[in-house]
């Protein structure tokens, strides 16, 4: 198969054993078999749709995996499993092991940034490039947000608490978080549906608490001390506008990971992927042109 019939293929999916008592991750994966791969991390409250623009144009010459991590999308949502940032760092490995890979391209947004970004520091070898787009990293949130994650995750850690929780309307909120994305045309009400309907569940709302019982919210200060020893080439991809998460973290990320390339979009918010999709995709081949330690 050509590499550029490959890039065109419908997305091969599978699912893959993460954790030893069962859970499983979906992976959509696009391009030939045999080359280089590249991870694609999805961040909070979305799945793989939100790489949707940039799979095609990266699948013409890598090996692209965008799972659905566990307890998103289409994957497990396990209420016996811990979601705090270790193990789901410590899993991030796992998913490599299942799917056969020794090392990857890793990208990640938001949360999936998040992850990628301890991954990188406590795995290095098993990183080839870097990206980071829109993630809290080693930072967190702008203030109100920081105060509504926080007093979800209290929640979820707070049994006398979990009662009023499970009452609230999450995908509502979210709906009404991620409108003015779909209002500019740049995310279909198809895609949103699946982000957030599983959360007007009982089920899918008992494991949005489970999950942020787990999470939390302030910054992680060894993630910062680290950054300085991430040597694989990386990049830092930011919409300038985000509310969530502000541009000040994608400076700091760039001054101290050593020559890491930052690209700062004006008039964009934090669903990057979604708002501008040829700049993300361009800047992403930049960083996969990059000559790494090993060649």
């Amino acid at each position: 198969m050509s590499t550029q019939s490959a890039g065109t293929d419908r997305p091969r999916t599978r699912s893959v054993m993460v954790d030893d008592d069962g859970a499983h991750v979906a992976c959509w994966e696009a391009g030939p078999p045999d080359a280089e791969p590249v991870l694609l991390l999805h961040g909070y409250p979305a799945d793989h749709h939100c790489w949707r623009h940039q799979i095609p144009p990266l699948s013409r010459r890598y090996r692209v995996i965008a799972p659905d991590l566990l307890g998103w999308g289409e994957s497990d949502r396990p209420l016996h499993l811990s979601f705090d940032y270790d193990t789901e760092v410590a899993r991030l490995g796992r998913l490599l092991d299942a799917l056969g890979l020794d090392s990857v391209n890793l990208v990640g947004h938001d949360y999936g940034g998040f992850l990628s970004l301890g991954f990188a520091e406590t795995h290095p070898g098993r990183v080839r490039r870097l990206a980071v787009l829109n993630s809290r990293a080693h930072a967190t949130f702008t203030r109100p947000w920081y105060a509504v994650f926080s007093l979800i995750s209290l929640a979820g850690r707070v049994p006398a608490l979990r009662p009023a929780a499970m009452r609230l309307p999450y995908a509502a909120i979210h709906r009404r978080t991620l409108a003015p994305l779909v209002r500019a045309g740049h995310l279909d009400t198809g895609i949103l549906d699946g982000y957030v309907d599983w959360m007007d569940t009982p089920e899918g709302r008992r494991w949005l608490l489970h999950y942020f019982g787990d999470y939390r919210t302030p910054p992680r200060p060894e993630l910062r001390r680290r950054l300085q020893e991430i040597s694989c080439p990386t990049a830092v991809i930011w919409g300038r506008a985000d509310r969530y998460l502000r541009p000040a973290i994608a400076t700091e990320l760039a001054g101290a990971i050593p020559d890491a390339e930052l690209t700062m979009l004006d008039g964009t918010g934090h669903w990057v992927m979604d708002e501008r999709p040829a700049e993300v995709t361009a800047a992403l081949s930049r960083l996969l042109s990059r000559a790494t330690l090993n060649g």
